[in-house]
């Protein structure tokens, strides 16, 4: 295993001294590594192990090598972590060179991934995380974001450069799928990339759906899959991206390939290849030059900053999940699980409490999209939830002012108050709520990770009050460390924020898929395991890639 705890448990004063993160060191060199436990072979064969006649079920535990030490809510943030790519972009005066610089940043981020197959910590309904970037020019960019719905999960974040006139609004809403040996998680959402500078210039933007093979026999791998697009209604211009799956006889993993076009006149203008984990290149289909468009093999990415775990409130990310962090980082399961199942068991009693009391949540830093006719979200109803705050993008030091009024975001502005306490913001009555918090679905949890840093990164532990002052001179001379940096404060130690909760039953699975898992366990309790083992059945050819080569592979089909 290549998770360089060492370096994870390194004195605080050794580990000020570097940046580098964990997934770059990873990568040094084994960059497709399958296996990140000397032991993980599938999913199913550690459940097996567990079952007993009159086994509870709901104890059943899952590998740590499943589980990544952050939530999906920080794990959004690898879509800003080059500054190369993104800070240029509305420089670029050519419309044409413009998108492609797009394409360049939209490509930059996939390879940001520990080995193997990681799933984030699946947030919480009102758990938010804030965090910024210390760019080389002295500016800034700002992120905050906030678990906006559960059932189904969605997602809702915001980021913005205000001096390099960058804004990003999306939602994520992942759904996860078994199909034999494979599992899928569909990530559905969209994002809206904006240019202030260019009278809002809007890039729409989706995401690949991402595949865990190998979760019934054989070694687990991931793959990103299917096709996602970048259009731009203001140019006319598109890109068509496909994310290729390696193919059962042939092929190779971590393709890509991609078209940009002039939707206006149906000029097809560049061809994208190569491979998302290593170097892409672009051709000029009118000249038939080919270059470089991005080199993923060295790159390093740059991690975002938080605030110490002391200044965070009890529903922020990385307090919220400490303790199961904790336990994660020292593979221990149960520990993991009971502390997993704390937060999830009061997130229920919650939810019934407000459903006693008539009671609709609403998000706290979110509101929904105005995207009627006239609306200030006109068009964008597939958002569902955009950042309830006014932000002056004409004038860059009043939208940081009018940021940081939003959530806390930098050292010293204290912890975020409203999210102390189970979440409060409520509509109450018979009437009917907004169709955001309306809505029912089948729970739907994702389930694997595909491009986030690997587990040996642990959230720093919080430090008694009295050196809190002395982070606070640290800070000052710019030396914070970044939420993803591995060398932080030791694990081991103890700390004086205590979870969030108390008393609550110890029950539930490490893993969010919990429906699927209880269902299939019970099953499981009930087969005769005398019988022959399970054969895979016969190939099935993919039909959602148009790419020359057949890509089969021995998985059920969805149903």
């Amino acid at each position: 295993m290549r998770h360089h705890i060492g370096s994870a448990l390194r004195p605080r004063s050794e580990s000020l001294k570097s940046n580098r993160s964990s997934t770059d060191e990873a990568r040094d060199n084994e960059q497709e590594e399958t296996v990140v436990e000397p032991d993980q072979n599938n999913v199913l064969s550690h459940i097996i192990s567990q079952l007993r006649p009159g086994a509870d079920l709901s104890r059943i535990t899952l590998p740590t090598f499943i589980l990544e030490e952050r939530s999906m809510l920080e794990r959004i943030t690898n879509f800003m972590a080059h500054p190369e790519t993104l800070l240029p972009m509305p420089d670029v005066d050519d419309p044409v060179q413009r998108f492609v610089s797009v394409i360049k940043f939209y490509l930059s981020g996939w390879h940001i991934k520990p080995p193997g197959v990681k799933k984030p910590l699946n947030p919480i309904l009102g758990e938010t995380y804030t965090c910024w970037w210390d760019y080389k020019d002295g500016t800034k960019g700002y992120y905050i974001s906030e678990q906006t719905s559960h059932h189904p999960p969605k997602s809702s974040y915001f980021f913005m450069a205000p001096e390099h006139h960058i804004r990003v609004d999306g939602t994520l809403r992942p759904r996860s799928k078994f199909l034999g040996n494979s599992a899928a998680s569909m990530m559905e959402g969209i994002s809206y990339l904006r240019f202030t500078n260019r009278g809002n210039e809007k890039y729409v933007i989706t995401q690949p759906n991402m595949y865990a093979r190998g979760i019934l026999f054989g070694k687990m791998k991931y793959e990103l899959g299917d096709h996602s697009f970048v259009k731009c209604p203001t140019t006319g211009l598109s890109a068509d991206i496909e994310f290729k799956t390696r193919g059962w006889v042939s092929g190779t993993y971590n393709a890509i390939g991609g078209i940009i076009r002039n939707d206006k006149t149906g000029e097809n203008l560049y061809e994208l290849s190569g491979l998302w984990t290593s170097e892409m290149t672009i051709k000029d289909l009118t000249t038939g030059q080919k270059k470089p468009l991005f080199d993923a093999t060295h790159a390093k990415h740059t991690p975002p900053l938080t605030r110490p775990i002391e200044e965070q409130g009890e529903r922020e990310s990385q307090r919220l999940w400490l303790p199961t962090v904790k336990a994660v980082h020292v593979k221990d399961h149960v520990k993991a699980t009971d502390e997993k199942a704390k937060i999830e068991d009061r997130q229920r009693q919650e939810a019934h409490a407000r459903e006693e009391k008539g009671e609709h949540w609403m998000p706290k830093l979110f509101r929904p999209v105005n995207s009627g006719a006239g609306g200030s979200e006109e068009g964008e109803d597939d958002l569902e939830w955009i950042i309830n705050a006014e932000i002056d993008t004409k004038d860059p030091k009043k939208a940081i002012d009018q940021i940081l009024a939003i959530a806390p975001i930098l050292p010293g502005s204290g912890a975020q108050k409203g999210t102390v306490k189970a979440p409060n913001s409520t509509t109450s009555g018979s009437g009917a709520p907004p169709a955001q918090a309306a809505a029912v679905h089948k729970a739907t949890d994702n389930l694997i990770d595909l491009d986030s840093r690997p587990s040996s990164t642990v959230p720093p532990e919080p430090k008694p009050v009295a050196q809190a002052q002395n982070q606070e001179a640290v800070s000052h001379n710019n030396v914070l460390h970044p939420t993803s940096n591995p060398k932080q404060i030791p694990v081991h130690q103890s700390t004086a924020i205590q979870a969030p909760v108390q008393n609550a039953p110890k029950q539930g699975n490490l893993l969010d898929f919990d429906d699927d898992v209880h269902n299939t366990t019970n099953k499981m309790s009930n087969l005769n395991m005398s019988h022959q083992a399970m054969q895979p059945r016969p190939p099935v050819v993919r039909t959602d890639t148009e790419t020359s080569e057949a890509e089969v592979f021995v998985d059920a089909e969805e149903k």
